[in-house]
């Protein structure tokens, strides 16, 4: 039965229409050229690119996944949502190397620091990651929601969720297709509002028909809100006491967050999505300097803290209400007959809270703040892909392109991504969990790419050979797990047979082997780099640490605000304060 009322469609209906007016109203400016097309003109403001930053963030992967993980394992997952501190690093550290170097795309920078080739190499394989994470992720999560929201849905043999993955799809690529970066980023700051309205009411709401904060601590248990305690098995005394079992060789098989790998693992890969991933970074290379980049960035790291309260404490409350017996329905969804929470099932926590809890009108906001994520997420990926291969593939093969050619180009290449997104569903459908799936796939992506970006800025001795070996080692070595896993995630009765290599490689926690990819790849750029010639000075000038200008110090100084510089300490000390409270 279709759980929205009427005043919810007229709600959702405004939503479409303030969405498509900003997005007409983007796509009738001037979009005629690269630079406005691909970078809005180098003209985003501060605010525009702080919520934009956090509305591509916040899609499917945290309405879905990040709430179901609430469900199944309380606030552990809040550890990849306080790293917003990464954002300050990409504000005050790096941003400065971008937005010098005036790049379109982070392979770009690469160019740049080191080779043609490690630019492209680079482009192929985030395009990769893309369609294995982000544009596959966000299709799924569409479909999820409309298959809870609206289940009886069904057009021309399709259920909701395949109607729901298309529909969010064609939507979205419509804007994004036609209005570049500045429809992209404005929408999305009109959608940062709704989605965190309309998260904010499933907290309060779900909350009144607990009975409260208190009530949801006793029916959840202090272990929910312990960030460590999750990640340590059972027995083990001490939060951070080794992890070790009497089973041979289980302190690395069987868990997917171990306390060691979060603590190593985790910043790695934060610090690769916040601050070199192109998804990300091109709305910060949309500033029109390095004040608004930063004030953007750190911006962008204030919204980033909210995920934990709007997501994961509602997958939390969700859980409670299954478990108290308050909401039999909740329950028949999620628990199974001894009471136990059904993991497959986690990914329906959120839009089950949306269907069960919100009364009539606050629930078409807070659908439509669902769809202003999915749909932000979805059209930040698809300018991103369009910029990357348009900037960076497309010129291989034809070296004279016109401007309006680059466009047109960009705008093919999205609508090529959808449909390989599309085709890519059935994969994550076998997987263990939305969340689980995206935060392997983006560990075994990761580390190169980290490597050579942090090695190449803050070392100067780094050379385009030792980039190009450590991009190609760590790619091969993820992309090796990566065809390891999928065949399980496939077929779930699948496995393979206990203690061979296959099955060893397959059970190793994600973040250890992406600990093992992070230090082959720094091992192999460094000593690919010291063992052959330094790069020339002059070629580098100004895109490393050890080869900036005084003069480039200088201007880099001048655009420190005291504001910036209070705010981005309060952050962090806001980051301390959830570590001290989260602990049980």
């Amino acid at each position: 039965m279709t759980v929205l009322a009427t005043i919810d469609w007229v709600v959702i209906a405004l939503y479409f229409a303030i969405i498509l007016g900003i997005a007409w109203w983007v796509i009738r400016q001037k979009n005629d050229t690269s630079d406005d097309y691909f970078l809005a003109g180098r003209n985003l403001g501060w605010f525009v690119i702080g919520a934009s930053i956090f509305a591509s963030n916040i899609g499917s992967e945290h309405l879905v996944g990040l709430a179901g993980s609430g469900a199944t394992d309380g606030v552990a997952m809040a550890h990849y949502e306080l790293h917003a501190w990464c954002l300050l690093v990409l504000g005050w550290v790096l941003a400065p190397f971008y937005m010098r170097s005036k790049i379109f795309t982070m392979p770009e920078f690469l160019e740049k620091r080191f080779s043609s080739t490690s630019r492209w190499v680079l482009s192929v394989i985030s395009l990769v990651a893309y369609i294995l994470t982000k544009i596959a992720v966000g299709i799924f999560a569409g479909g999820v929601v409309f298959g809870v929201l609206l289940p009886e849905l069904n057009f021309m043999g399709l259920d909701s969720f395949w109607v729901g993955s298309i529909l969010v799809v064609v939507l979205t690529g419509i804007y994004t297709i036609l209005g570049g970066l500045r429809a992209v980023a404005y929408t999305e700051a009109i959608q940062t509002i709704i989605l965190i309205f309309g998260s904010v009411m499933v907290t309060i709401y779900g909350l009144d028909a607990l009975g409260g904060w208190g009530e949801l601590k006793r029916v959840a248990g202090s272990e929910m809100f312990n960030l460590w305690k999750p990640l340590v098995p059972a027995g083990i005394e001490g939060t951070w006491a080794p992890v070790k079992s009497d089973t041979q060789m289980a302190w690395y098989f069987n868990s997917n967050y171990p306390w060691l790998g979060m603590l190593f693992c985790a910043p790695i890969i934060g610090l690769w999505y916040w601050c070199t991933d192109q998804y990300i970074v091109q709305r910060m290379l949309g500033a029109p300097n390095l004040t608004e980049a930063r004030r953007g960035t750190i911006a962008a790291a204030f919204f980033k803290l909210l995920p934990v309260f709007i997501f994961i404490i509602p997958g939390i409350i969700c859980y409670a209400l299954a478990a108290s017996g308050k909401m039999p329905e909740i329950a028949k969804a999620l628990l199974d007959e001894n009471g136990q929470i059904i993991n497959a099932n986690a990914q329906q926590v959120f839009p089950l809270l949306v269907a069960k809890v919100l009364p009539a009108g606050i629930r078409g906001i807070v659908v439509a703040g669902l769809l202003a994520a999915l749909m932000s997420s979805l059209a930040g990926v698809f300018n991103a892909c369009s910029t990357l291969f348009t900037m960076d593939l497309y010129p291989k093969f034809r070296q004279v392109v016109s401007e309006k050619e680059l466009v047109r180009t960009g705008r093919i290449a999205t609508a090529v991504m959808v449909v390989i997104g599309l085709l890519w569903i059935p994969v994550i459908q076998g997987s263990r969990g939305l969340y689980d799936y995206l935060q392997s796939v983006q560990g075994y992506l990761a580390p190169p790419i980290f490597v050579v970006f942090f090695f190449g800025i803050f070392n100067k001795r780094m050379n385009a050979k030792g980039a190009m070996a450590a991009l190609l080692v760590g790619f091969a070595l993820g992309l090796f797990r990566l065809a390891i896993d999928t065949p399980v995630m496939l077929n779930e009765g699948y496995s393979y047979t206990e203690g061979s290599f296959f099955w060893i490689i397959n059970n190793i926690f994600f973040q250890y082997y992406s600990l093992l990819i992070f230090i082959i790849s720094a091992l192999v750029m460094v000593t690919v780099s010291y063992s052959s010639e330094p790069p020339a000075l002059e070629k580098i000038q100004g895109l490393t640490f050890g080869a900036v200008s005084d003069e480039q110090k200088a201007e880099t100084r001048a655009t420190y605000r005291t504001v910036d510089i209070v705010l981005s300490v309060l952050l962090v000390g806001l980051i301390v304060a959830a570590y001290l409270y989260f602990q049980g």
